[in-house]
């Protein structure tokens, strides 16, 4: 591992950076303002999606809740909604959480302070950094994956970036060489080099501002950093789901308000056992949900779908409602539905992949 560049060698790879940066960046609505509630956001949207995903979700999420304290005086529902279809709904329901208690404990004004920031719900280590650097110029470097493979190069670096005991060492580095001089400017810079120039395969050295710093590249090895551990293989599970029709209408649950999906409404179904059939997963799965019984009329579609540590391959069937009355063993809420209603819910994106396809 090569560290050390020297004091003002650092200086000089942050400038470098900083000028690249002022120059070249992207044009990003979120660029444009110093609205601490409006970069929070944008933050909290780019955690886990790509910028071009981001960017129309962002503008209708302003639009919808274009204050902190509309989006704490919203229904849940109607949060989750503004966020369907980019995923990791956690994400959307920590905001909401951390914007009540924006309104009533700290006078509707985003913390400006590390440590009273990161008690609020979903705010880890990058989120606070990124907007304590960005809405108020605080010296907190950011590190993403971006981050971390610029430094890996840049440094010669051979810890893997994927293990989360070496995360201390980037923040550390990236720390020393950001300075305290203009900590916003920098962590975009550094995070905007990573994205469109120290790119993970075939790197744009050439116009890279700092190529003439980077280790990997004198010792032409940046195809060797940054390091990472092979991940395990991403399961796949088959799920057989039910559109379960009764006097014109379609049911749909809701899921627990935490963990995976929580609080998007869905049509009922679940994992098949090992050696059963969608189908009868199907009647199964709706009958331990519900507790009401159904039968499979027809198939509709087959949905795949990835998740981040998993991949779903789902059977969907049209079902006709038998008997019972619905008894909810494990979603929260049900609804009898008809294809108008479905606008004003938010379902996983799964769902949205063969909702097109219903009929009343």
């Amino acid at each position: 591992m090569k560290f050390n560049h020297g004091e003002n060698n650092r200086k000089l790879i942050s400038d470098h950076l900083i000028n690249w940066y002022t120059v070249n960046q992207r044009k990003l609505p979120w660029r444009e303002t110093d609205d601490p509630y409006q970069i929070w956001v944008s933050e909290v949207m780019l955690q886990q999606t790509q910028v071009k995903t981001v960017i129309p979700f962002y503008i209708k999420f302003l639009k919808v809740f274009p204050t902190v304290k509309e989006l704490a005086q919203a229904d849940l529902n109607k949060v989750l909604k503004a966020w369907e279809g980019m995923g990791y709904y956690a994400r959307a329901r920590n905001l909401h959480k951390s914007a009540k208690i924006i309104i009533d404990t700290h006078e509707g004004l985003i913390p400006d302070g590390k440590e009273l920031f990161l008690k609020l719900p979903g705010v880890g280590e990058y989120i606070a950094s990124a907007v304590l650097s960005i809405a108020f110029g605080h010296a907190h470097a950011v590190v993403d994956g971006n981050v971390k493979r610029v430094m890996a190069r840049l440094f010669e670096i051979d810890l893997p970036v994927n293990q989360p005991k070496y995360h201390r060492v980037f923040k550390h580095e990236a720390t020393q060489l950001m300075g305290k001089a203009d900590p916003a400017n920098f962590n975009q810079a550094i995070m905007e080099l990573g994205a469109l120039i120290c790119s993970p395969k075939k790197p744009d050295c050439k116009n890279c501002p700092i190529h003439h710093n980077c280790f990997a590249f004198l010792h032409h090895i940046t195809d060797q950093f940054p390091k990472r551990i092979k991940s395990k293989p991403i399961p796949t599970y088959k799920i057989a789901v039910g559109v379960v029709r009764h006097d014109n209408k379609m049911l749909i649950t809701r899921r627990k308000l935490e963990g995976l999906l929580g609080g998007l409404w869905e049509f009922p179904g679940g994992k098949l056992n090992k050696g059963e059939s969608p189908q009868a997963a199907c009647i199964r799965e709706i009958y331990e949900e519900t507790r009401i019984r159904i039968k499979i009329d027809s198939f509709i579609t087959q949905v795949k779908h990835a998740y981040t540590h998993f991949k779903i391959v789902m059977d969907v069937f049209y079902c006709q409602y038998i008997s019972g009355d619905v008894a909810l063993n494990g979603p929260i809420d049900f609804q009898w539905i008809k294809l108008a209603d479905i606008p004003h819910l938010a379902f996983p994106k799964a769902n949205l992949k063969f909702i097109p396809l219903l009929e009343d």
